[in-house]
């Protein structure tokens, strides 16, 4: 059960991103990091339709993790990444060639094939306050460094980077709700007599606002690749840490992982060069995308480039 609402919850999420995409794509890019941008955002009907599947999602993977474990539900999610690929080709008629389609598979593959080599178990401790603090000064100076390296460079460049940040943000949220839901069934009085469920609201709408500037900031898919492999990377490193999980030892599956773990990395590589994250090469027609884009009844604004993340002048 955990494994489909975290399939599920994949499948929300890619929709959830290309409707908040469209909703704050045409903001100023002065809004970077501003509640402008939220402002902005919330005017749009598509962005608050996208904004009611972000708690639809929210509940779906808070329940897969109540039921599963943190470093198995959070990789599952990566399959968001193949859902995205199809809205993109059946929504917005994208042309996907080999590349978009074999990075994708193999970062979804890569993941995959690691958990099953890994059979990640345990998972059932509650970290103590000292380990809280630790992760907590840990991540939050990662998120910082993420932010500052995005606030430079190519359009695909930053919205890696806040991609990133939101990744890192979004697995210690994670962490933090499967700690809050054991609570729970504790009893509600006892929920809030612990840290957790307040760290949870900071980190719940700190995750929402750097995923929008993340999909503000540049191609969708650059924002979602390295949130996808990031997130379940991170949530690895917490469950091990901080849950207990434990992953399969012994010379063959420690090969098998290390070789799951580079066809994530050749993936992620192969769809790092793609127009789909780094924007149209030299040579396309701008003009062609836009017809082709009114075409469809999309405003300008909302033509194939800047819909789905590309850029629709020429090169990145």
């Amino acid at each position: 059960m955990s494994y489909l609402l975290a399939v599920l919850a994949a499948f929300v999420n890619a929709l959830t991103s290309v409707l908040q995409r469209i909703g704050v794509e045409s903001a100023p890019s002065s809004a970077a990091l501003r509640l402008s941008l939220i402002a902005h955002a919330v005017r749009r009907r598509i962005w608050l339709v996208g904004f009611a599947l972000m708690l639809v999602e929210f509940a779906l993977q808070a329940t897969a993790l109540r039921l599963g474990q943190l470093s198995v539900v959070q990789p599952v999610l990566t399959t968001e990444l193949l859902f995205l690929m199809l809205i993109l080709a059946v929504w917005f008629r994208y042309r996907l060639g080999w590349r978009e389609w074999a990075g994708s598979i193999a970062i979804v593959v890569g993941l995959g094939g690691f958990f099953l080599a890994a059979e990640p178990s345990g998972g059932a401790l509650i970290p103590d306050n000292r380990q809280w603090i630790v992760a907590s000064t840990i991540l939050l100076v990662a998120i910082a460094g993420f932010i500052v390296v995005g606030m430079r460079g190519p359009r695909w460049w930053r919205a890696a980077a806040f991609g990133t940040a939101t990744a890192i943000t979004a697995a210690y949220s994670a962490a933090l709700t499967k700690v809050t839901t054991t609570y729970i069934t504790h009893g509600w009085g006892h929920v809030f007599t612990h840290a957790q469920p307040y760290l949870l609201a900071v980190t719940g709408l700190g995750t929402v606002f750097l995923l929008q500037n993340a999909l503000h900031a540049g191609p969708i898919t650059a924002s979602r690749t390295t949130l996808v492999t990031v997130n379940p990377l991170v949530s690895i490193i917490i469950g091990i840490t901080m849950f207990g999980d434990r992953l399969r030892g012994g010379a063959l599956w420690t090969v098998l992982e290390c070789v799951a773990l580079t066809v994530l990395i050749t993936g992620v590589v192969v769809l790092a060069q793609t127009s789909l994250v780094v924007g149209i090469p030299h040579g396309d027609d701008p003009g062609e995308l836009l017809a082709n884009a009114r075409h469809r009844g999309l405003r300008p604004v909302d033509s194939v480039g800047d819909t789905i993340g590309t850029s629709v002048s020429s090169g990145p």
